[in-house]
């Protein structure tokens, strides 16, 4: 099944046309569920950075201290942000989505990535991270939420997706730390997720939250997920993967 989404879903593009697209475009900040904007009032109840990374770093920081990670959920995205505050689930993917929401609210370019191996490894799951669009600094940075991460260059400044795996994959050194105190970074999975020359990365378009808020809403938990995923497919109103670096097709040699 993980194959065959990649067959239905990835297209080859480029650097340059995937630089204006972000998850803004589709997802504006009246579509957004009330639950977003209520836990957003508690993210900046006593005060909202300045700049763009700053402000993501205070909402990644106040999701490491309320949330807790489990099994994936499948579910609409207000549903996801609740069972994560309760502590029932939630893995990258469901991190990444609930922090696109909430970066919306705040004004903020956002946009996710994801990550599988080339050829297929069944040993590599794959990852989900986001990129936000800094105005101050005027870039896209990569941003793993799940971790509180971010990767930089040797001169320190911080780096966007396509950055970090050029730099990679020309064997220039590319450092990451998480701005969360007490969050120890595992290397091996560092490795395996980002700077593993076989690791792939793809750009998410055109997720649209309402619709699958909506189909997920009504479908779950009496329609198996894929077929709610399949349905949204065949009705054209799918998301589906950009691959600016590397040939989609690597992944089923």
């Amino acid at each position: 099944m993980y194959i065959c989404r990649f067959w239905l879903l990835s297209k080859n593009s480029s650097i340059t046309a995937i630089e204006p697209i972000a998850y803004n475009t589709l997802n504006d900040k009246a579509t957004i569920p009330s639950t977003f904007f209520e836990i957003n009032d508690l993210i900046f109840e006593l005060e909202k950075p300045r700049t763009d990374l700053d402000c993501v770093k205070h909402m990644v920081l106040w999701l490491y201290h309320h949330t807790k990670v489990g099994p994936g959920l499948s579910t609409s995205s207000d549903q996801a942000l609740k069972i994560l505050l309760y502590g029932k689930g939630g893995v990258c993917s469901d991190i990444a989505q609930v922090f696109n929401n909430l970066c919306v609210i705040n004004g903020i370019q956002v946009r996710e990535w994801g990550t599988t191996s080339a050829p297929f490894n069944r040993t590599n799951g794959g990852h989900s991270f986001n990129e936000i669009f800094s105005k101050e600094l005027q870039k896209w940075i990569l941003i793993d939420a799940s971790w509180g991460m971010l990767f930089y260059s040797e001169q320190s400044e911080p780096l966007s997706v396509i950055e970090v795996y050029k730099l990679s994959r020309n064997g220039q050194k590319v450092q990451h730390r998480s701005f969360v105190e007490d969050v120890i970074i595992d290397k091996e999975q560092v490795m395996r997720n980002y700077l593993n020359s076989n690791i792939v990365p793809f750009l998410i378009c055109n997720y649209k939250n309402t619709t699958y808020d909506r189909f997920l809403k009504f479908g779950r938990p009496f329609v198996p997920v894929f077929i709610i995923h399949a349905t949204v497919l065949l009705l054209g109103k799918s998301y589906h993967y950009k691959f600016p670096l590397d040939d989609y097709k690597k992944i089923f040699s």
